[in-house]
């Protein structure tokens, strides 16, 4: 890719690499453990949610979000608690 950067997009701190500094760069999965450890983000959950589309009336969407965040964990504890489970 030939094109060149325009200017202001250019960040000074974070230059792009070099063809060498990218031949010499590690996967993550051969980085140490102890960073690897550092990077990995949160710990992936035993049981997962899936992602569902539900359709819901407007009126009722408001009410659920101004509950604040975490409405929808608690659409998920009300389910259950409905249907016993």
């Amino acid at each position: 890719m030939n094109k060149q950067p325009k200017p202001e997009r250019v960040d000074a701190d974070n230059p792009e690499w070099s063809a060498p500094e990218v031949a010499h760069a590690l996967r993550a999965d051969q980085l140490p453990a102890p960073l690897r450890a550092k990077l990995g983000g949160r710990p992936k959950a035993a049981a997962t949610k899936e992602a569902v589309k539900l359709r819901l009336d407007p009126d009722l969407l408001v009410v659920l979000r101004a509950t604040g965040d975490g409405w929808q964990t608690r659409v998920n504890r009300i389910l259950r608690e409905r249907f016993a489970l």
